[in-house]
């Protein structure tokens, strides 16, 4: 009976650890201003019926310093693309959301190409580059992503902004920097275009 019982208390050993972000990342992206319809406090942001936040161009804040190292061991700057629509999306390899979005990712980030927009991927929680490299070249993904295995790039977003708070979610920047919408589980072309095509035609 002991024999029985050990690898059981071992399995719960390791996966709570897991378990705890999964929650803690639930928990976040369910409570709290971040997802009042009328926005509120000082957050000034509205979460349209189609679950897209959006932040009027004078209510908005700048984005954090997001640089890195990128899948392909490149240094980036998110601040470099400032005059650019910026179009930041979290994903994972492991996700299957993310397996369901990234062909609508690929696609749209072709046909803005020429219009001014910058997309940047964030790949979290994938332990080692390998993984996320093949995702992308099974999705045809041709813009670069930062490596964040630990999310740190996720955390510098200020709190009571449109800050990234599940896996995934996308972000996308005026062309002042400044974060203007959000939204945060799988997108298909039709909202992808939602959120990128109202900044486009921003003056």
């Amino acid at each position: 009976m002991s024999y029985g019982r050990a690898p059981r208390r071992r399995f719960t050993l390791l996966a709570a650890p897991a378990a705890a972000v999964a929650l803690a990342l639930t928990l976040t992206a369910c409570s709290g201003d971040d997802n009042k319809t009328g926005g509120g406090g000082n957050t000034h942001f509205v979460t349209g019926s189609g679950g897209i936040s959006t932040v009027a161009k004078a209510d908005r804040e700048a984005a954090p310093k997001l640089d890195g190292e990128t899948l392909d061991g490149k240094q980036l700057d998110v601040a470099d693309y400032k005059g650019k629509v910026v179009v930041l999306n979290v994903w994972g390899s492991w996700c299957g959301p993310c397996r369901l979005e990234a062909q609508y990712f690929a696609k749209v980030a072709k046909e803005t190409q020429g219009k001014g927009v910058e997309f940047i991927g964030i790949n979290t929680r994938d332990a080692a580059k390998g993984p996320a490299i093949s995702f992308e070249k099974d999705y045809g993904v041709t813009y670069p992503s930062f490596f964040d295995p630990t999310g740190k790039l996720m955390l510098r977003f200020p709190k009571g902004t449109l800050r990234p708070q599940a896996i995934p979610s996308t972000v996308v920047l005026d062309r002042d920097g400044k974060i203007a919408a959000r939204y945060l589980t799988a997108l298909d072309a039709t909202k992808l275009h939602q959120m990128i095509d109202p900044l486009i035609a921003e003056k």
